[in-house]
């Protein structure tokens, strides 16, 4: 029990850790002389950085309102913050604002991290139950987390401090290094994690032996990163810096070793149902963070069902944010697709997507694990799991690499056999226009709500490079959040992004 508390305490400081990092000298809140001495030490420290991972995801909705509500593609009708968003007036005055601006919730991620791979190896020098091949396999997951919190950092915020201990004892203010040296940096720690990353845990795999902590497989499915999630963040972070034939290389990994870590292409049915892909944990999140309802994980706040559902889904009058018919119109274009479509009158034939299509309000309902998975709309106690990346992301990531670097037939085929799975014919040139634009769009039919678009949009629009609003936002780094002013203040070797001055 002492260390259980102990080890509660100090997960705890790491939620300030940019202000023990990044903005004033360095303190300990307790004594860690009774820590890391067992491995029920190493899993709690190991699962309190998944845990600062997945509040840093949800904390105000922040996953979310960076890649969905940033795009302008949902209409706002109260919320004043996710209005300015929307607008781009990213130094609009709103308290949430000031949270998003922040990074000290990610670098808690990278602090937790940094303190577990200096100290794991106590834990193998004073528990004989700690096994080598546990403290590998342990160590590739601390590494490939806080490599993936500097990926989602730089999309965020361009460059960033690099820090990579933790520095205990001491403090020295540190600047900003390059995005591009952050990015070189976090893909050879994702490479150098997926060597010791198994497929699977608990399940006879070479590279983790036995069972993980002593649990079956059912506890780890879908609660970890492995290899093929390495492989996944690699592609994306790839497809950030515009290097689509390593993109190209990596998803082609995910996609070859799909059945090796248990990876399936998903039904609709199976997509959108309160008790399926979204609900608790599964194999198919690639890279998903649970929230249990049995576990008692589930919350009011912290799921896009937050932002987007209202009546007749759950109890709530107006959404915080909706589509517009006209924009889903836009968007959903061809009659036979089984997540929305509409006859020659207008009337929705499918709404696996959206609910309440004609009424004031279209509620985006593809997400809605209402308490235990079920449907019930008189409490909206939510439950779905933040899934960054799957399989069917993997396969249109691939296939957009491959139409930029021109290899078309093989991206036509990937693009094809997602359009299968929903119900629509085969690309054509003359019906779904330039390839590039066509794998884009079912990106955005396929992925709407899971955070992603808003990064669509920039690297659809690095490829365009036009002369429109958004091409001319990447050109001047507008794409880039303002850091926010109390992170500034403590830190003087810190600067504002170029933009927001």
């Amino acid at each position: 029990m002492k260390r259980t508390i102990i080890l509660f305490l100090l997960l705890s400081q790491v939620f300030v850790s940019c202000k023990k990092m990044l903005d004033v000298d360095s303190t300990r809140l307790v004594s860690e002389e009774n820590m890391w001495l067992s491995m029920e030490d190493s899993r709690g420290a190991l699962m309190g950085i998944y845990g600062l991972t997945k509040s840093a995801l949800n904390d105000h909705n922040a996953h979310w309102v960076y890649g969905e509500a940033r795009t302008g593609e949902f209409a706002i009708p109260l919320r004043q913050d996710l209005n300015a968003i929307a607008g781009n007036d990213l130094n609009a005055s709103f308290g949430t604002m000031n949270e998003l601006k922040s990074w000290r919730r990610w670098f808690a991620v990278v602090n937790a991290a940094n303190i577990f791979l200096e100290r794991i190896q106590e834990v193998k020098d004073n528990d004989e139950r700690y096994t080598n091949n546990n403290m590998v396999v342990d160590i590739a997951q601390a590494r490939f987390l806080r490599a993936y919190a500097y990926f989602y950092m730089v999309r965020i915020w361009g460059d960033v401090p690099l820090i990579v201990s933790s520095k205990e004892g001491s403090f020295d203010n540190q600047a900003r290094e390059s995005k591009d040296k952050v990015l070189a940096w976090a893909e050879q720690e994702l490479l150098l994690a997926a060597e010791d990353l198994p497929f699977l845990y608990s399940a006879n795999d070479e590279q983790q032996q036995g069972n993980y902590y002593n649990e079956f497989s059912s506890r780890w499915s879908g609660a970890l990163a492995r290899k093929t999630t390495a492989y996944a963040i690699l592609a994306h972070v790839a497809a950030w810096q515009s290097n689509y034939p390593d993109a190209a290389a990596y998803a082609k990994f995910v996609i070859d070793n799909a059945e090796k870590g248990s990876l399936s292409l998903l039904t609709t049915s199976n997509l959108t149902d309160p008790n399926g892909f979204f609900f608790d944990k599964n194999s198919n999140q690639l890279l998903g963070f649970g929230h249990i309802y049995n576990h008692v994980e589930g919350s009011f706040t912290g799921h896009i069902e937050e932002l987007t559902l209202a009546s007749p889904v759950v109890n709530k009058s107006i959404p915080d944010m909706y589509m517009p018919k006209e924009k889903i119109l836009e968007i959903f274009t061809e009659a036979t697709d089984e997540r929305f479509a509409v006859d020659t009158l207008g009337n929705p034939t499918s709404e696996v997507y959206f609910q309440n299509f004609n009424g004031q309000y279209p509620i985006f309902s593809k997400v809605k694990c209402i308490m235990g998975g079920v449907t019930d709309p008189t409490f909206r106690f939510y439950s779905s799991a933040t899934v960054f990346t799957r399989l069917e992301d993997m396969y249109l990531l691939r296939a957009e690499a491959l139409a930029t670097i021109g290899e078309q037939s093989e991206a036509t085929e990937l693009l094809n056999m997602i359009r299968e799975r929903r119900g629509l014919n085969d690309y054509s040139a003359d019906r779904n226009g330039e390839l590039i634009d066509a794998i884009f769009q079912e990106r955005n039919r396929e992925l709407m709500g899971e955070g992603h678009r808003w990064y669509d949009m920039v690297r659809h629009y690095k490829i365009i490079n036009d002369n429109s609003e958004l091409s001319q936002l990447i050109r001047e780094d507008g794409i880039y959040w303002p850091i926010a002013g109390d992170v500034l203040s403590q830190n003087e070797l810190l600067t504002q992004n170029q933009y927001w001055n």
